[in-house]
């Protein structure tokens, strides 16, 4: 198979939007709110993937500084002119993937979030990236994965069932579309969901109490089939 890695550089080089479930301002604001729940304060952050800033904004208010980080050039140029029209004078953004972006820090954080990022890591990248993180992390501070793909509630979605309009002709359309897909990505040698790869909270625990942290893990509100990764 291709690279996974190369296939998301070469999918996002020229988005200038996150895979949000409605792009209104008042659903990312909701949004915001919850993973701000779960980060629970401090006064610095690193926001990694931040993608075309549309959290990062919502952040903003409520911290001291910020940096946001994206290997997406054309992301951070959308993340840039959205940080220019709402007036926020305390976040820097950095052109950077998730090896990179350790060399180019030069403090601590209170708080290390990434959000829909991780589906598209290894289970090795996941482990580079905490182990990283908390060479960066502050005393006290908590490193926060959010919306992970759940493996057991996103096949179920994929397939319509947490549709209102779900029924039994639709579902099974679906399930042929997707079995479909997968085998279409296996011939072309490619990833066979965009989104990315599913990863299991026991895994993703397992890793966080190899460096030493706990780990909760939550649903998402918004998103029926993710979950967050609380690690402190």
């Amino acid at each position: 198979m291709s690279n996974p890695k190369s296939v998301w550089e070469e999918f996002f080089a020229d988005k200038r939007s996150g895979g949000h479930r409605s792009s209104s301002d008042e659903f990312i604001s909701k949004e915001a709110r919850e993973k701000l729940f779960h980060l629970n304060g401090g006064k610095t952050l690193l926001d990694f993937g931040c993608g075309a800033g549309e959290l990062l904004v919502h952040y903003a208010p409520e911290y001291e500084r910020l940096i946001g980080a994206d290997f997406s050039a054309s992301m951070l140029d959308e993340a840039s002119e959205r940080i220019t029209r709402k007036g926020h004078e305390n976040i820097t953004l950095i052109l950077a993937d998730d090896k990179a972006v350790w060399e180019k820090l030069d403090s601590s954080f209170d708080r290390i979030t990434a959000a829909g990022v991780i589906q598209y890591l290894t289970y090795e990248e996941i482990d580079n990236f905490i182990c990283n993180a908390s060479k960066h992390l502050n005393k006290g501070g908590k490193i926060v994965l959010f919306d992970i793909l759940n493996p057991y509630l996103y096949p179920l979605w994929k397939i319509g069932l947490f549709s209102k309009n779900a029924d039994y002709r639709r579902i099974f359309r679906k399930i042929g579309f997707e079995t479909f897909n997968v085998i279409a990505s296996s011939l072309k040698n490619r990833p066979r969901d965009i989104l990315g790869s599913t990863h299991k909270p026991c895994i993703i625990e397992n890793i966080a109490n190899k460096h030493g942290f706990e780990m909760e893990h939550v649903q998402s509100m918004y998103y029926e089939y993710k979950y967050h990764a609380i690690i402190s």
